[in-house]
C-alpha cells in the first residue's frame, strides 16, 4: 500500500430488481450495516431526512479494532439513477452508486475515489487491522456490499 497514492475502487453487479428498489435500499442509510462489512450504522443528521443534494448523515465504521465516525454530504441524488456522497476532511473519499437498467434487472456500479492519500495515522490503523492494500480491501468489501444488496432486494 503506497502511502502517497490516491485510492480508487469499482465493482459492479447485475441484480434482478428495479433501479428504484435498489436505490431506495442503498439510500436508506439506517440499513447500511445490513450491507457493508465496514459500516456499522448511519443516520441522517440535522434537517436531513433522506437522500437529497446537501443532506448529511453520520456513519459509524469499524476496521479491526479501529472505530470512527464521519458525516458525509450527499453530492448527487437522483432516484433510480445515482447516489453519491463525499466524506469530509481534505482527504475524504467520494462514494458513488449508479443504477443502470439492463435486461434481467439493474447493473449496479459502486465506486470510491480518494484523490489525496490518507494521513499516516489512518494508514497505521489499517495496517494494524491487517490491511496492506486498501484498494483491494475496499474492492472486497464492495463485492460483499453488492452481494448483500442483492440478498435484501430479492428476499
Amino acid at each position: 500500500m503506497s502511502k502517497h497514492e490516491p485510492i480508487t475502487a469499482t465493482v459492479e453487479r447485475v441484480i434482478p430488481a428495479s433501479p428504484q428498489t435498489l436505490y431506495d435500499i442503498v439510500t436508506d442509510v439506517a440499513r447500511i450495516d445490513e450491507m457493508s462489512p465496514e459500516c456499522r450504522g448511519a443516520e441522517w443528521v440535522g434537517k436531513s431526512q433522506g437522500p437529497e443534494v446537501g443532506a448529511r448523515f453520520k456513519g459509524n465504521n469499524e476496521l479491526g479494532k479501529s472505530k470512527w465516525s464521519t458525516k458525509p454530504t450527499v453530492t448527487a441524488a437522483e432516484r433510480g439513477k445515482v447516489f453519491e456522497f463525499k466524506v469530509p476532511m481534505g482527504f475524504g473519499p467520494t462514494w458513488r452508486y449508479e443504477f443502470h437498467e439492463v435486461e434481467g434487472g439493474t447493473r449496479v456500479v459502486e465506486s470510491m475515489r480518494q484523490d489525496k492519500p490518507s494521513p499516516w495515522f489512518i494508514r497505521r490503523a489499517q495496517r494494524k487491522a491487517g490491511v496492506t492494500d486498501r484498494a483491494a480491501n475496499l474492492t472486497a468489501g464492495m463485492e460483499t456490499t453488492l452481494s448483500n444488496l442483492e440478498r435484501l432486494a430479492v428476499s
